[in-house]
């Protein structure tokens, strides 16, 4: 049955660069071998975590790259602004306001301590639970 977790952002370390906790998973997800989508609201952001990836951790190298050319297929983590068609994976980082669409096993949330950030993610929670995928929260 597919899941979703929902990383709720406490630790200052992560309150203060919300996309450090992105990076993090996205690591995780690259040691365990799982083909990754990380779903950006928008282009800016998508560099951002491209940029990001490359210098959060100077004993990690996770192979990225923002998602639209040949190489695609061959790259662990692709990074996916709005409009770029790619693919479905089993694992999706989603950081867009709307539930993703296609096929995956396991969609991570990751939630900024905002108020407007937390509302939203309720929303997305709700239709989770109403298309029976298993949900649960970590705090972070």
């Amino acid at each position: 049955m597919p899941r979703a977790d929902f990383y709720l952002i406490d630790k200052p370390r992560f309150r203060e660069q919300p996309l450090l906790l992105v990076c993090e998973l996205a690591k995780r997800a690259y040691a365990a071998q799982q083909p990754t989508l990380i779903l950006t609201r928008d282009f800016a952001q998508a560099e951002a975590i491209d940029e990001l990836l490359w210098d959060f951790d100077a004993d990690a190298y996770i192979p990225h790259q923002i998602a639209g050319d040949d190489d695609d297929q061959h790259t662990a983590v692709l990074v996916v602004p709005p409009g770029v068609d790619t693919p479905d994976r089993p694992l999706l980082i989603n950081l867009r306001e709307t539930c993703p669409n296609g096929r995956f096993e396991r969609v991570l949330e990751v939630v900024a301590a905002e108020p407007s950030e937390r509302e939203g993610s309720r929303t997305r929670w709700a239709e989770y639970k109403r298309l029976g995928m298993d949900v649960a929260k970590f705090d972070m």
